[in-house]
């Protein structure tokens, strides 16, 4: 069930289509004129990060305890919506019901399901303006993929419970307006063929990748044996101030100020389109930066936005 990749197959996949602050009343408002009707909130289980940094082509870490690549199942990370089908409704991870067309879930399976509602790379913003409407846009969620990768109720091993997911897919690849698809996973028993696997993924405006042990379980909250692996780091601040923009930025926006939950206080003048220059997040807004480590103050070193964050679920 479960194929190899080698370094060859990387090479060859160069266009992969799978592969507590308090927030302020903008923010607040933002986040409750866009939300969901509230449900219980889904026992999901979260991956812990994997620095980049201290892999290398050896299989081992920094400290020489060494990384068990092969007992990990590999995978795209998708730049998604996590979305819980709980055998009846499709909730986000934080319990709020997706308004989905009728159609979308009427043959999903009547067993839980863990995976992402995804257009495809670089279309999070589009998918966000889908999926968190009240009123489906029938014609928008034609676009839209439910890929799935875990099975939440299963009480087997990941392996077994990812066979078990490869022929639940199968069955239904044939069913009218399908739209569940499986998230593949590959076993990779090198890591210099792991870390070409993820250059290539970035390179085509991919996220990185996951890796979930042959052995977990699925458990409620973060764990160890489910991992995610990519070439930057993200947090969130606050939008706190702006600065004017100069030479071909005149007129425009030029950085924000934010704010961090450790009260970190720095600016970020990359990563914005002309139109966010033109409208820049409002104060209070919360956003998600990217950024590689931090500089001897503790500021994120080569901060650069990434995007709005509108509510916890995206």
């Amino acid at each position: 069930m479960i194929n190899i990749l080698t370094a060859a197959e990387v090479s060859s996949r160069k266009h992969l289509n799978y592969i507590n602050k308090p927030l302020s009343p903008i923010a607040a408002l933002v986040m409750l004129t866009l939300s969901f009707s509230a449900q219980s909130t889904p026992e999901l289980m979260k991956a812990k990060a994997l620095d980049l940094q201290h892999l290398n082509d050896k299989n081992s870490v920094i400290d020489n305890i060494e990384f068990p690549v092969r007992e990990y199942l590999v995978s795209e990370k998708l730049d998604g919506i996590r979305a819980y089908w709980n055998g009846t409704q499709l909730t986000t991870k934080s319990g709020r019901q997706i308004h989905a067309p009728h159609w979308f879930i009427k043959n999903l399976p009547a067993i839980a399901l863990d995976g992402e509602l995804w257009l495809q790379r670089g279309k999070f913003q589009a998918l966000t303006k889908i999926v968190m409407d009240h009123v489906p846009n029938d014609k928008a969620w034609r676009n839209v993929k439910y890929m799935v990768f875990d099975l939440p109720a299963s009480d087997l091993p990941f392996e077994q419970r990812y066979n078990s997911l490869v022929k639940l897919i199968q069955t239904h690849s044939t069913v009218p307006n399908n739209v569940l698809y499986l998230v593949e996973h590959k076993r990779i028993n090198e890591i210099s063929i792991l870390t070409q696997w993820l250059d290539i993924i970035v390179n085509n405006h991919g996220e990185g990748l996951m890796l979930q042990h042959i052995n977990n379980y699925y458990v409620a909250g973060r764990t160890n044996k489910l991992l995610k692996l990519k070439q930057h780091q993200d947090a969130e601040a606050i939008v706190i101030g702006y600065e004017k923009g100069n030479g071909k930025y005149q007129g425009l926006m030029g950085s924000i100020w934010v704010k961090t939950i450790n009260n970190k206080t720095f600016k970020i003048g990359t990563g914005f389109t002309e139109q966010q220059r033109k409208n820049p997040p409002p104060l209070g807004t919360t956003i998600q930066f990217r950024y590689n480590g931090y500089t001897e103050r503790g500021i994120p070193r080569f901060a650069r936005f990434s995007r709005v964050r509108l509510s916890p679920d995206t």
